[in-house]
């Protein structure tokens, strides 16, 4: 059973649709007592850092989300829920987050130029990812696939072998992160189609340790 957690930061409809849609058995909550019965958790979110991690700590959430990250529970983070598993985030004038993680999120730059035209923040809409190596999570999933992003700020992790793949916005950045029982992405694998399909069945069945 796959807990969803609900810290008041929306994508949650998106989510639970997709996992219905392949059989999967999931439940939404911001009860850490429930998501403590949960096999495998998903952590997704849009909006700002400052106000999720408030809510997550209001919540007591925060210490759940350390608490099954050390038990070693697989987890999935998505979008903010990416950003916010690590240290510190450039949102909101500086905010401290969870700190599974090393590293930190940036805001995109301004002047970000390609084919001679200035680049939009936020980063919108289809683009490809490269896989630096090799993850479960990523199982038969075409190397020209491309996943759906919204976002400003992009995740940079302090240490290289979290990184599981990048992708090309005016700068590469890290788009996909893998460490022990964690995975998170910064596109949207609920809303990327065939392919982000099957990212959400390869993490319901992905164990740990596993290559």
């Amino acid at each position: 059973m796959i807990g969803i957690v609900d810290y008041r930061a929306g994508n949650i409809t998106s989510v639970v649709r997709a996992f219905n849609f392949l059989g999967i058995p999931n439940f939404v909550s911001s009860a850490p007592a429930e998501l403590a019965g949960a096999d495998r958790i998903v952590f997704p979110g849009v909006g700002a850092a400052g106000e999720a991690m408030a809510n997550i700590r209001e919540q007591g959430l925060d210490i759940f989300l350390r608490n099954a990250f050390v038990r070693g529970v697989p987890i999935l983070g998505i979008c903010l829920g990416t950003q916010i598993i690590f240290e510190h985030s450039q949102e909101d004038g500086g905010t401290e987050c969870l700190k599974l993680v090393k590293g930190t999120v940036k805001l995109f730059p301004h002047d970000m130029v390609a084919n001679g035209e200035k680049l939009k923040v936020p980063h919108m809409g289809w683009n490809g990812l490269r896989l630096r190596q090799q993850h479960p999570v990523f199982a038969n999933i075409d190397a020209n696939m491309e996943f759906y992003f919204v976002h400003s700020y992009y995740p940079s992790p302090k240490e290289e072998e979290n990184i599981l793949g990048t992708t090309e916005y005016g700068i590469e950045f890290c788009s996909a992160i893998a460490t022990n029982s964690l995975v998170a992405l910064q596109f949207h694998p609920e809303k990327s189609g065939r392919a982000g399909l099957a990212i959400l069945r390869n993490f319901a069945s992905w164990l740990p340790g596993e290559n």
